[in-house]
């Protein structure tokens, strides 16, 4: 697997295909190989690189005392796109990894030729209930990494039960739940929020949620989302907070052909 070392530390990334690139960029917990099911197909098309945020998967763990949260993980993205000089990117994001994409798309228009946003965080209006619960996932009392993934991932496709596996394993060590629960805290900063600047969103969007997603839910977060960005596309599928691994095909069908337009036309409106 090809490294790339940044100021936060070695960054392992998985690289398949030719072409225009698509960069995809998971949840937490989660790495690079949440995206399996779909990498052969978007092969076939893209140049596709997935990465793994640092702490997670084979990347490093960030240096000590460093905060990881959405912010963290955009600044080393950015390190990740000047590194491999890349050229403006199509990118699939989930969850943290959606924030960090929607957030590329404001404040680097010119880095973006298209967006696909599964389940993003960044748009959802905290109540007390959500604050509570985000506090308590950066405590030392949070639900475990498999308990909270058992039951946010609704279908048990295989690629889901490798997932289950690494969340119950390399996710529940003690190093990789220190950043999680970093990133857990970073949700309620008010940094986090994107809604008041998604308007200032030109690439095309399209927005995937899963119908069965308890976390990020698509009757309210997935329609308040396609709501604030300009032109966004709002697709549910019958699955939870990862469609792409719990039903790849219905994903595939959707983002396919979103890809292909972006690719062909340049991506990036005007604006």
């Amino acid at each position: 697997m090809p490294i790339v070392t940044l100021s936060s530390g070695e960054l392992n990334y998985i690289e398949y295909g030719r072409g225009v690139p698509v960069v995809l960029l998971h949840a937490n917990p989660g790495d690079s190989r949440d995206f399996e099911a779909i990498i052969p197909a978007l092969a076939q098309h893209c140049r596709v690189l997935a990465l793994d945020w640092p702490g997670y998967g084979a990347s490093a763990r960030p240096p000590a005392g460093t905060v990881v949260n959405a912010r963290f993980c955009y600044d080393v993205f950015g390190e990740f796109l000047a590194a491999l000089a890349l050229p403006p990117v199509l990118i699939i994001g989930n969850s943290l990894g959606g924030n960090v994409a929607a957030r590329l798309a404001i404040e680097s228009r010119a880095k973006v030729r298209g967006l696909v946003l599964v389940s993003p965080g960044g748009f959802t209006p905290h109540t007390l209930l959500t604050r509570a619960f985000c506090r308590l996932q950066g405590s030392r009392v949070a639900l475990s990494p498999r308990a909270f993934a058992g039951w946010y991932l609704k279908q048990r496709t295989p690629t889901v039960r490798a997932m289950l596996e690494r969340a119950a394993t390399s996710q529940a060590t003690a190093p990789s739940l220190a950043v999680n629960r970093s990133v857990w805290r970073g949700f309620i900063d008010a940094e986090h929020d994107l809604r008041s600047r998604a308007g200032l969103i030109a690439a095309p969007t399209l927005l995937v949620f899963g119908a069965r997603d308890p976390v990020i839910p698509a009757r309210k977060d997935g329609r308040l989302a396609a709501s604030l960005i300009p032109g966004a596309t709002l697709v549910v599928l019958p699955a939870g907070h990862a469609p792409f691994a719990e039903v790849p095909d219905r994903f595939l069908a959707e983002v396919l052909p979103f890809l292909e337009r972006c690719a062909g036309d340049g991506g990036t409106r005007e604006g």
